[in-house]
């Protein structure tokens, strides 16, 4: 019994220590745009029409999966065809609260309704809890807003260690992008 305040002391300081310990920091694969374009079967440059947060339960892979998939009308990259693209991430919120948050996932300000996008993607088979989907390729690492500005259309860059590194017109990137896909 006289051991049971250093027990809670102890399991304190044991949690305190473990909160500053260094944590996995999650990470998006670095990639050029030469190699986001290799690596995925294609994107599309259009508008996001429709935002669906999806919740699954799985009897092995777990309850309370959430994947959001967002609806783009636009064209593909790589055929030029017009088209309405479903690009699906892990993680989102449902309207009643429920969900679950993705450090890796587009912030919600990219991925509003209305939102013109060049979205990165690769079909899977299973990203978990058997859904099937084309995937965004590299999580936000693969997904680039279009902004019109009075200069012109931009899509914007994401820094260092991203397929886009800086803001570019989107006539320069559609350009880069025939030549890759060539």
């Amino acid at each position: 019994m006289g051991n049971r305040p250093f027990a809670a002391f102890s399991a304190s300081v044991a949690l305190a220590l473990l909160a500053l310990a260094p944590q996995p920091a999650a990470k998006i694969e670095r990639l050029t745009l030469p190699e986001l374009v290799r690596k995925s079967d294609d994107a599309v440059l259009g508008r996001i029409e429709r935002v669906e947060i999806q919740r699954l339960d799985h009897p092995s892979d777990g309850p309370d999966l959430f994947y959001t998939t967002l609806w783009i009308a636009g064209r593909s990259v790589r055929t030029g065809a017009e088209l309405t693209q479903a690009v699906t991430f892990a993680g989102g919120t449902l309207p009643d609260g429920s969900g679950a948050w993705n450090s890796e996932a587009p912030s919600a300000d990219d991925i509003r309704v209305g939102n013109r996008v060049v979205a990165f993607h690769k079909w899977s088979d299973n990203l978990g809890g058997g859904k099937a989907a084309h995937a965004l390729y590299a999580a936000h690492g693969g997904l680039y807003r279009v902004m019109e500005t009075r200069k012109g259309e931009f899509v914007l860059g994401r820094g260092e260690g991203y397929a886009l590194e800086r803001n570019r017109t989107l006539a320069e990137l559609e350009r880069e992008l025939a030549e890759l896909v060539k």
